[in-house]
């Protein structure tokens, strides 16, 4: 769902009605540094931070960024740390307490379950940011957009309050060489880290290879799957084999694309399937197909409790009422390499006249590439920045064509775009699954809005 749109709300009017809810994991201290900065108009922010363990921390995140009553309108963020492969004290502090609060809040009030999703992809937070949304006892942690083979042996040293390391995907690194980020939690609450719950592991996957792989080479427990289909929103995986583009620029996907649910089913895990599954008898084909449910995001994703900003929201299901509504799969936009999937919105990155005057940049960098400079040490670049940094670094201008500052603009999604000097207000970038054509079918007679729990009558076949 991007950045902060399946957000501690969301998880929680989701958790409250029986149903897993999860909560987006990407770029949380990003969006935690600005939501202090906006005023916290409800306080959740610094209530939760009331709750956070480590002595000191919620102080010094408060003292760094909290401005009461919020910034000017026209003032611009001040801009958190950058993640890098062995982050500062601060990065991890907020990155930490982030996650914390994230799932604190979505499990508070209600014995629900609540998990989290992070995208393998994004390297350099995920140590810190499980072990914060450990610290809130979150209950799943998801992940995809890679192979995240060591993740479930990361959870089970965590929860013994270990320390750990992850391999880091380092570009032009020599034969034999690794690189590795690290987390101690002893050292982060400079004392003995407590014994924590061993989140359930689930893998994201599109394939039965990649997850024969997690289940048979997994660092520890696979606890089961997520199937995603190419229809479903934010990353895809990339079509098998050579990349070939339909008439309309979008990646064909073929029968080689398509889950071996058999194959899936001999592992013996729970599985879930995920793509367009936002109607009713999805899920009872789901079940006859082996699988324990179905994981939905786009329907929930404009719902009154998603992150996404309102009046995006009311575009979007507008054109879902006029039949108007357009998806792309964009083969170059997100700087992984990686489809993304983009809702073509006027005055948004998907309209061209807008963003013709954005300057590229890359000032928040969680999906910079590490890569080996010539003297061994390591470096960063983003096929987003601008050209010339990026060629400067050793990237090739090839891979700068078409690509979109995902970062800012899922921020912007959420209402948190950025102030910049060439256009005022940075632009939203908002991504959606195919089944957004169809969001308004989830509106009430009468209604322009519609709730979490609303969809989920819908799904469940209880909405006459």
């Amino acid at each position: 769902m991007g950045a902060g749109v399946s957000d501690w709300r969301l998880a929680r009017a989701v958790a409250q009605t029986g149903q897993l809810g999860v909560v987006s994991g990407t770029a949380l201290a990003a969006i935690l540094a600005r939501r202090l900065q906006v005023g916290d108009p409800d306080g959740q922010m610094r209530h939760a931070l009331e709750h956070f363990p480590v002595p000191g921390v919620a102080a010094r995140i408060l003292a760094d960024y909290f401005i009461p009553g919020g910034k000017a309108a026209a003032a611009p963020f001040k801009l958190s740390p950058l993640p890098v492969m062995q982050p500062g004290p601060d990065f991890i502090a907020l990155t930490v307490a982030a996650n914390f609060i994230e799932v604190f809040l979505a499990k508070e009030k209600h014995a629900g379950l609540v998990g989290v999703n992070f995208l393998e992809k994004i390297q350099f937070p995920t140590l810190p940011s499980i072990f914060g949304a450990m610290l809130a006892g979150v209950d799943y942690v998801l992940m995809g957009a890679g192979i995240p083979r060591a993740i479930p042996g990361v959870l089970d040293r965590l929860a013994r309050g270990e320390a750990v390391e992850i391999k880091i995907d380092v570009e032009g690194a020599l034969p034999g060489e690794e690189f590795f980020c690290t987390f101690d939690p002893n050292q982060f609450f400079g004392a003995p880290a407590p014994t924590l719950k061993r989140p359930h592991f689930l893998g994201i996957v599109a394939s039965a290879t990649l997850a024969i792989t997690l289940a048979r080479k997994s660092s520890g427990k696979v606890d089961g799957f997520i199937v995603e289909g190419e229809t479903a929103g934010g990353h895809n995986a990339p079509p098998r084999g050579p990349l070939q583009l339909d008439s309309g620029g979008e990646p064909v996907y073929g029968p080689r694309d398509v889950a071996d649910l058999e194959k899936i089913r001999e592992l013996g895990l729970p599985f879930w399937l995920a793509g367009s599954y936002g109607q009713p008898g999805k899920l009872t084909e789901a079940q006859r197909l082996g699988a324990t449910g179905i994981q939905v995001g786009t329907a929930f994703a404009f719902c009154e409790e998603s992150g996404v900003h309102p009046n995006l929201k009311s575009q979007a299901i507008q054109l879902s009422r006029t039949g108007q509504t357009r998806v792309f799969t964009d083969p170059l936009a997100s700087p992984t390499g990686f489809p993304f999937k983009v809702l073509q919105l006027p005055g948004t990155m998907s309209d061209p006249t807008a963003n013709k005057g954005r300057v590229r940049l890359c000032d928040l960098g969680y999906l910079r590439h590490a890569y080996r400079k010539a003297d061994g040490t390591v470096g960063y670049r983003c096929p987003a920045e601008p050209v010339e940094d990026f060629v400067h670094k050793g990237g090739a201008v090839a891979e700068t064509e078409g690509r979109q500052c995902v970062c800012n603009g899922l921020v912007g999604t959420i209402g948190l775009a950025q102030v910049r000097a060439d256009i005022g207000l940075d632009l939203a970038l908002v991504t959606a699954g195919n089944d957004v054509l169809h969001i308004a079918r989830y509106l009430k007679p009468g209604r322009d809005t519609y709730h979490a729990s609303e969809v989920i009558e819908y799904l469940l076949g209880r909405v006459a």
